[in-house]
């Protein structure tokens, strides 16, 4: 099982539990990251071991490269010496450590393989990783602004909202009525400047009419 699909069963599985006890997608989105990031810890390790092993079987492939050359020097030696019987068996163990070869180079190669498979695993984690960090601030902005206005949609579809209002009509109408008491009071009353100001008008009809009667008389 590939790396992404253990992971996605871990999500998944989560995903699933908050769903099922309805917990917010802030924790949620939270909780994938700390998914993500702790699958990346863990490929990095499994990278780490991996490339442990590949040095490993490198150090035996060259050791047993050595032997192959030992051995075939040997037997060239025992050749030298007419001794046909050390020359096979040492081309036999020649044989047994090129097979040894053979095999560790096969086992290289899939190492490799695999190395290079975590590799883009790790690569392919750490761009979604980044994608998800820089989506989770818009994400919660998102869920905040949403909730914030449903609280408000609840408060104006609730009967709260209009009590309000009316107790604050009653209130401007209790005020109403308090102001007319005030002005039912004064009422007929002049005040001192009021009374000024009646002379002042008076005294200004009376110009007018002295000119209207001067202008009448002029006409005569």
């Amino acid at each position: 099982m590939g790396i992404f699909s253990r992971f996605a069963d871990i999500v998944n599985s989560n995903i699933n539990a908050i769903l099922d006890k309805a917990e917010d997608p802030e924790k949620m989105v939270r909780l994938i990251i700390q998914e993500m990031e702790d699958t990346l810890v863990e490929v990095r390790s499994t990278s780490a071991k991996t490339l442990a092993e590949k040095k490993e079987l490198v150090r035996r492939v060259d050791t047993l490269k050595v032997q192959v050359a030992d051995w075939q020097e040997k037997a060239e030696l025992a050749l030298s010496k007419d001794r046909d019987d050390l020359a096979r068996a040492a081309l036999i163990e020649k044989q047994k450590s090129a097979d040894a070869v053979a095999a560790v180079e096969s086992e290289l190669e899939h190492v490799e393989s695999h190395i290079a498979k975590l590799q883009q695993e790790v690569s392919t984690l750490q761009e979604k990783l980044a994608d998800a960090k820089s989506r989770q601030k818009a994400i919660i902005l998102r869920q905040r602004s949403a909730e914030s206005r449903l609280e408000v949609k609840k408060a104006l579809d609730s009967s709260k909202v209009e009590d309000a209002l009316n107790r604050f009509e009653r209130y401007e109408n209790k005020i109403d009525g308090l102001e007319s008491q005030i002005e039912s009071y004064d009422l007929g009353k002049k005040s001192l400047a009021d009374e000024i100001a009646g002379l002042q008008q008076d005294e200004k009809i009376d110009d007018e009419l002295a000119e209207l009667k001067k202008k009448l008389a002029d006409k005569k």
